[in-house]
């Protein structure tokens, strides 16, 4: 609440004040509060005290000074790639919640537009003072980061971090199973002729494009001329690249796009052709973002294990930090994506 004129604002409240009111020394408020062990237990009712009074005073712990003292701050840093990319924020909606549950809070940096690629750890968060750090995304254009990170003694875990090397527990989707999932589905529903819209991704990432490629060698003996597009990962990327297939001599009858927005886009384009889709198109997205359940006709595509991934990386995450005679050892953890089939699909006609 602000403070009027006349009204001097209130100082923090700190651990001399909690001693004074609950009657026992400023040691035992800090062995209290930070939960901190003890040769000699301190009474159930002494610590309830101290609790208490630390409420009562509205008392609110300062992580950075908690940090330069060497305990811990309750918080975990998540670097991440590209704040823009709308995929990431659903992801750092579900880091939030995770980690609140577990009883931290969370500091973001991000490393998109650095113009630098050598940008090191603490240009990146506002703090190193923190219990552990997640990395959201592949970090492979950013050496010296990395470097920093392995240095570190906070403990590291890595999520989505695509082909960058193994330095960390990492957690991946198995996203090559995943867009063969998607292709499955539409060969069932007896399509032959399946398109591809690759959206560019970062450091060149081609594993979904790859996926694409290996199966229609291996069901249909090849891809097809111009059966494969390149486009940006945006609408209107996908828009592009889906006029492009449809202008084809013999187009297809499904595409397959390595993301959701390049296959909205795909959809608001066969909107404007007049190609109805499922009937003869059908279409195939890949993440399952918000929107997708919401186009018309409702896009199937592959769903993207958010809140698995994110659980997985805040709990190895945490019990590193409470554990620091646990060794960060690299290793992977990979995750399926399941097939979310809506209205976009349907038998060719």
């Amino acid at each position: 609440m602000p403070t009027s004129a006349n009204e001097a604002p209130r100082s923090a409240v700190t651990m001399k004040d909690i001693a004074a009111a609950s009657g026992v020394s400023q040691s035992t408020v800090s062995r209290v509060l930070n939960n901190a062990p003890t040769r000699v237990p301190i009474a159930a009712d002494t610590r309830e005290r101290v609790i208490e009074a630390a409420r009562h005073l509205g008392y609110r712990p300062n992580p950075l000074a908690r940090g330069l003292r060497g305990a811990a701050t309750n918080l975990i840093g998540a670097v991440v790639r590209d704040f823009s990319d709308v995929f990431y924020a659903g992801v750092i909606e579900s880091l939030v919640v995770e980690s609140m549950a577990h009883g931290y809070n969370v500091v973001l940096g991000h490393v998109h537009g650095q113009l630098d690629a050598g940008v090191p750890l603490t240009t990146v968060l506002e703090t190193r003072h923190t219990d552990a750090i997640i990395l959201l995304g592949d970090m492979r254009a950013y050496p010296e980061l990395l470097a920093d990170l392995l240095r570190t003694s906070v403990p590291v875990v890595g999520l989505w971090q695509g082909t960058s090397p193994l330095e960390f527990p990492t957690a991946n989707p198995d996203e090559r199973a995943g867009v063969r999932a998607g292709l499955e589905h539409l060969a069932s529903l007896g399509h032959r002729r399946i398109g591809f819209l690759s959206a560019e991704l970062p450091n060149k990432y081609r594993i979904r494009e790859e996926a694409y490629v290996d199966f229609m060698r291996e069901r249909f003996g090849g891809v097809p001329a111009g059966y494969l597009q390149r486009c940006p990962g945006s609408l209107d990327g996908g828009e592009s690249a889906l006029a492009a297939l449809m202008g084809l001599p013999e187009p297809p009858t499904a595409v397959s796009a390595s993301t959701d927005l390049v296959g909205v886009g795909a959809l608001h384009a066969a909107h404007i052709l007049g190609v109805p889709v499922p009937s003869r198109l059908s279409v195939v997205g890949f993440d399952d973002i918000l929107i997708a359940a919401h186009t018309v006709p409702a896009l199937t595509t592959l769903r993207m294990p958010i809140g698995e991934i994110v659980g997985w990386g805040v709990s190895q995450a945490v019990a590193l930090a409470r554990d620091p005679s646990e060794r960060s050892e690299p290793g992977l953890a990979v995750f399926p994506l399941p097939l979310i089939v809506r209205d976009s699909t349907a038998p060719p006609s």
